[in-house]
């Protein structure tokens, strides 16, 4: 998918492909993890990006939906379990942030932020700004200290993202 992307917005002007990468990093699934090795193949393919600004770009990106996430996105997967079309989906996704939650839960005890904060920060599949935070609003976690953790997770993502990138990028 990345190499599609380049591909597609090679020859875009630089400041519409920060905007590709800012929108990639805000998606359910993709994220920062994302956005991060596609920010370095535009640099394979000789794009001059800003890397600290491009950095910048992708935080804000990834936590953008945060708040909305954890104040609407129970309440619309709970609404939305029982409907014909979209039941399966939510309720799945309800399902996958309880699971989530309550895992974390067990794992972490008392050190519940601490363990919200790995959980994002750690890059593997299903995990992530978007699942940490839904799991943290299943939870019933304070707002305040999720977003402390779910960002400082985030930065955690994108330093390891980042150094990932550089090396599969230098292997290459």
């Amino acid at each position: 998918m990345g190499h599609a992307i380049v591909e597609m917005f090679q020859n875009a002007p630089t400041w519409a492909i920060y905007l590709v990468i800012f929108v990639v990093s805000m998606l359910p699934l993709i994220e920062l993890r994302g956005a991060i090795p596609i920010a370095y193949l535009f640099r394979e393919v000789g794009i001059a990006l800003n890397m600290p600004l491009v950095y910048v770009i992708i935080i804000l990106g990834n936590m953008l939906p945060v708040p909305f996430i954890f104040f609407f996105a129970r309440k619309v997967l709970e609404w939305g379990a029982d409907k014909k079309v979209i039941g399966k989906f939510f309720t799945f996704c309800l399902q996958k942030g309880h699971k989530g939650g309550e895992k974390l839960k067990e794992k972490a005890g008392n050190g519940l932020l601490v363990a919200l904060l790995l959980f994002v920060g750690i890059p593997v599949p299903g995990t992530g700004a978007w699942t940490g935070t839904l799991a943290a609003s299943i939870l019933d976690m304070d707002f305040k200290s999720s977003v402390i953790a779910v960002i400082l997770g985030v930065l955690l993502a994108g330093i390891i993202m980042s150094l990932v990138s550089l090396f599969s990028v230098a292997l290459i």
